[in-house]
C-alpha cells in the first residue's frame, strides 16, 4: 500500500545500481554519489548523482510518497566543517532535506546496522552510529535535534530491530519477518540493524 497514492514516486538514498521500492510506488527515483552505470538506467528508474552529505537532495519539496535509506545513515557524519571553518551538522541537514522532499504523511523506511552489534563498528566508513533512541531527535510535536537545526517532524509508524532483508520486504508476511530474525539470533550472530519507518508531518 502506497503512503500517498497522490504522489506515487519513490526515492531510494544510496542505491548505487540496485535501487529498491519496498512501497511499490509508481515511479522510482535513485541518488548516491557515485555515477550509476548507464545499464542501470532505465524508463523506470531516474538516477540524480548527489553527494548527500554535503548538499541538497535535488528534488522538489513535496515530491515523493516515500524514501528509503538501506545501510546509508551511518554513513553521514554528525558533524564536520564547512568551507568557511563553521561547524555543520550533515546529520540533521539530510534529515531536513529528507522531510523537505516527502509529501505530507510520505514515509522514510531506514535499515541501519546499530549499537551495540558489532555491525555498527566493523565498516571504517561507519561515522554514525544509530542507537534505539536516535530516532527521537527527530520525532514528536517538539523534536529534540529542532535545537540542532532541524526543522522538520517525524511521527513513529514502527522503529524496531530487525533483518535487514524484512526492511526491503516490507510486505513479507508477520511468520516470515519472525522466521528471518531467529535465523540472525541463532546463525549470524544477533540482528543487526535498526529499521526506521518515520511518518513525515507536514
Amino acid at each position: 500500500m502506497s503512503p500517498n497514492p497522490l504522489a506515487s514516486r519513490h526515492l531510494d538514498l544510496g542505491c548505487g545500481d540496485s535501487p529498491r521500492n519496498p512501497y511499490q510506488q509508481m515511479a522510482l527515483y535513485g541518488c548516491d554519489l557515485h555515477a550509476a552505470e548507464s545499464s542501470a538506467v532505465t524508463p523506470s528508474f531516474q538516477y540524480v548523482q548527489s553527494d548527500l552529505a554535503s548538499g541538497a537532495i535535488p528534488f522538489a519539496d513535496n515530491f515523493f510518497a516515500s524514501v528509503s535509506a538501506y545501510d546509508f545513515l551511518e554513513h553521514i557524519p554528525r558533524q564536520a566543517f564547512s568551507h568557511e571553518g563553521l561547524t555543520v551538522n550533515p546529520f540533521i541537514r539530510l534529515m531536513n532535506e529528507i522531510h523537505r522532499v516527502l509529501s505530507p504523511g510520505g514515509v522514510l523506511l531506514a535499515s541501519t546496522p546499530a549499537y551495540p552489534h558489532p555491525k555498527a563498528f566493523q565498516d571504517p566508513t561507519h561515522v554514525n552510529i544509530i542507537t534505539e533512541d536516535t530516532h527521537r531527535y527527530f520525532t514528536g510535536p517538539q523534536p529534540y535535534a529542532a535545537r540542532y537545526g532541524f526543522i522538520g517532524q517525524f511521527d513513529v509508524r514502527r522503529v524496531a530491530w530487525d533483518a535487514p532483508r524484512n526492511a526491503q520486504q516490507v510486505n513479507s508476511s508477520a511468520v516470515r519477518k519472525t522466521l528471518r530474525n531467529w535465523e540472525h539470533r541463532l546463525f549470524k550472530g544477533g540482528v543487526s540493524h535498526l529499521t526506521w519507518e518515520l511518518v513525515a508531518v507536514k
